[in-house]
């Protein structure tokens, strides 16, 4: 490696700098979304166990037995195959959703089976409707004692995005490859994107660590 490596690297910042900002926009909508989509599963999973609910609960089961690839691969190039074409953008968009919002509902119903069940009982008593019990009662302690896992999960997601690439999305892992194979610097360009997935993990690290000492403040310490 020479200054000369790293002066490339530098005169094509921009390249990096585009491909940062995708990583970054699909790890967040993704993220969020898939956040929401959990806490909607789980909610849709409440109550009596019906087909409806053992039909979603096997089709959430069958989605985490699957590669993030090969949803990502049946969204983009099987679909079509069926009259139905999508971008790569909104392909990308919905697998990174889709897959991770399975993990975070199985996360969820397991933060869920462990809390009492008499405060359900209470919240009915009190005048609670199902969904006002949920999310003011319930979620927040599922949410609070999931922390650890919510980082496993964050990580996972930031990681997918490199798959983006397959189907043409220009992410981090994309621009640092371009790189290499324009310029001919495989260490120097995937040394600057290890340096920015870190960065990344150290920013969610740090929230995880707030919310932490927040659920120990509320008496749901997770640590």
């Amino acid at each position: 490696m020479n200054w000369q490596d790293w002066l490339t690297v530098w005169v094509n910042i921009d390249r990096v700098a585009l491909g940062f900002g995708t990583t970054v926009l699909f790890f967040t909508v993704g993220t969020v979304t898939a956040f929401i989509g959990g806490c909607l599963l789980v909610y849709l999973m409440e109550g009596q166990p019906n087909f409806l609910k053992r039909s979603l609960r096997s089709a959430l089961d069958l989605l985490r037995t699957l590669p993030f690839l090969i949803v990502l691969y049946l969204l983009y190039y099987g679909l079509p195959q069926l009259g139905i074409r999508l971008s790569a953008w909104s392909a990308g968009m919905i697998a990174l959703s889709a897959y991770h919002a399975s993990y975070y509902a199985e996360i969820l119903r397991g933060a869920r089976v462990a809390l009492p069940q008499g405060q359900m009982e209470s919240a009915k008593a009190h005048g609670f409707t199902p969904f006002k019990m949920y999310y003011r009662i319930l979620l927040p302690q599922m949410v609070l004692r999931s922390g650890p896992l919510f980082g496993n999960q964050l990580v996972g997601c930031l990681k997918d995005t490199a798959f983006l690439s397959i189907i043409t999305i220009f992410e981090l892992t994309a621009a640092a490859n371009d790189l290499q194979q324009v310029h001919f610097i495989p260490m120097q360009a995937f040394i600057v994107v290890i340096a920015l997935y870190w960065c990344i993990s150290l920013i969610l690290e740090k929230a995880l660590r707030s919310m932490g000492s927040y659920a120990k403040h509320r008496g749901l310490s997770y640590e």
